[in-house]
């Protein structure tokens, strides 16, 4: 019986859409084939008289999706994350995408928080305040340890919010699937694949210790960063539904004007954002992927604090060394290593003119390096890159679509801040310093001490399996690997087995 509700909701979305103008806007960004067009048009238009009006002063899309309510709200958070799919306009539009509901009450929230913790509040917290932000997925009080006097934070879900989540979460697949179905076409911007990336976003900050956890992470991450704070979880009083992590004051990053007022080096701050993120990403591949105003604050001492770790983004070793590199190739102009490096890691097809593909890259740089320090843009590098490597056959990686989001947001923080900052000036000792620790030589001695230690864990098991491979070829009998197979895999591990023999004897002399 899911079918039919899932329809209805579909229905009372596409009149939402239709009511505030959204449908048509929404439709040409993600380029909808003619017959979804259709189908979406049909499912709306007669119902529009059942849908939700929204607020006027926004635009129309971002109308529809907050009058929709919180699942609709964090989905378009979500989207503004990928370009890729909804275009660069609307993502842009999205990403201003109003967070903030009526809050729900504190008697509600103080029952939610003895029933998670399993004590009465009045034992752990001495005060808890009204709340002091209200947003789709949760509410934040201010409260005070009874134990100790110190202030926190307490972050508690909404009421009834997963179920809620999880019912709109069976409409959006249902919804994915049909548009496949109807639209093959639409396969290249892979709406399931979409929509279970936004159920694993949301699942996520749908229980807070996952949130705690990313916190504590992040904070371990970041101990040594100068002018960095990351307010940490207090995991004693906290829980699935429930959240408690240092109190942390400060001004809003958003407001320029304030920080300048107190005395702030509003240039200098600037050029933190913006470094600090890259060695997030860099150095650490954990980066806060959500890393706009609203969760940034200027510390009384200068210190950029930032909040709210439900979505963060990883890259893999491999990948951080891939990008830094073709930053670098970037920054010196070198067009030809840029476009190297990208056929080195597989992301452009072997068969693609490695010159070719260079003379690309030189239009994406060389306008760019014309501007002036103003105009400058990471962010506009990275998407005039990412169309390039798509017409030469590049597969789109989600992981980079998040990190050029966060670029974009991060960049545009760095310019509230300061309008005249040179983008490429600020990043360039945080990527030099990177490579110079990631590709020297001392990070090829690290690497092939990573691999005899692999090898020694792995040496007394070879001899076993080189055993068993080989009798496996000889059986008459089917195996269950093709025997073509098992050759190549007896040759790998006995070239394993030399290498590290080779690397051994190196180090002992």
């Amino acid at each position: 019986m899911r079918g039919p509700h899932n329809i209805w909701r579909l229905i009372r979305t596409g009149a939402t859409f239709e009511r505030t103008g959204a449908m048509k806007v929404a439709l040409e960004a993600v380029e909808a084939p003619p017959r979804l067009r259709l189908v979406a048009r049909i499912m709306g238009w007669p119902f529009k008289w059942l849908g939700y009006k929204g607020d006027p002063n926004l635009p129309p899309v971002t109308r529809a999706i907050t009058a929709l309510g919180p699942a609709y709200i964090k989905f378009g958070q979500v989207l503004s994350t990928r370009p890729d799919v909804v275009g660069q306009e609307l993502a842009d539009q999205l990403r201003v995408l109003q967070d903030k509901l009526p809050p729900f009450p504190t008697a509600i929230a103080l029952r939610t928080v003895e029933e998670e913790l399993g004590r009465p509040v009045s034992t752990i917290f001495s005060e808890f305040s009204e709340p002091v932000a209200a947003a789709s997925i949760a509410q934040v009080h201010s409260a005070i340890l009874a134990e100790t006097g110190e202030r926190v934070a307490v972050k508690v879900l909404r009421p009834g919010i997963e179920r809620a989540f999880r019912r709109d979460l069976d409409a959006f697949h249902f919804a994915a699937g049909m548009i496949e179905r109807l639209s093959p076409a639409s396969r290249r911007l892979r709406p399931t694949d979409v929509v279970k990336h936004f159920e694993g976003v949301v699942l996520g900050e749908l229980d807070l210790r996952l949130e705690a956890s990313a916190a504590s992470q992040f904070g371990a991450n970041t101990a040594g960063d100068a002018g960095f704070t990351v307010p940490q979880p207090i995991w004693a009083y906290s829980g699935r539904q429930v959240m408690t992590l240092d109190w942390a004051e400060g001004l809003p990053m958003g407001d320029a004007a304030a920080i300048r007022a107190a005395g702030h080096d509003v240039v200098a701050l600037s050029e933190r954002v913006l470094q600090l993120f890259l060695s997030h990403a860099l150095r650490d591949g954990y980066f806060h992927a959500d890393m706009h105003q609203g969760n940034l604050k200027v510390a009384a001492n200068g210190n950029i604090i930032a909040y709210d770790f439900g979505i963060m983004g990883q890259i893999d070793e491999y990948t951080r060394r891939v990008y830094a590199e073709i930053l670098m190739g970037f920054i010196k102009r070198d067009y030809r290593r840029v476009a190297e490096v990208h056929f080195e890691a597989g992301y452009v097809p072997a068969d693609r003119d490695v010159n070719e593909f260079a003379l690309a890259l030189r239009a994406v740089g060389e306008p760019i390096f014309g501007m002036n320090a103003t105009q400058i843009s990471m962010a506009r590098l990275l998407a005039y890159l990412f169309e390039v490597t798509e017409r030469f056959g590049m597969q789109t990686r989600t992981e980079l679509i998040l990190l050029q989001r966060t670029m974009v947001v991060v960049e545009g923080v760095a310019r509230s801040l300061n309008p005249a900052i040179n983008m490429w000036e600020a990043a360039r000792p945080v990527v030099e310093t990177y490579i110079r620790g990631a590709l020297g030589p001392r990070a090829a001695l690290h690497d092939l001490m990573r691999t005899v230690q692999v090898l020694h864990q792995f040496g007394p098991r070879l001899p076993g399996l080189l055993q068993a491979a080989l009798e496996r070829q000889a059986d008459p009998q089917p195996a269950p690997q093709p025997p073509r197979r098992l050759h190549r895999v007896a040759l790998t591990l006995a070239g394993l087995a030399l290498l590290g023999s080779g690397i051994a004897i190196g180090c002992v002399i």
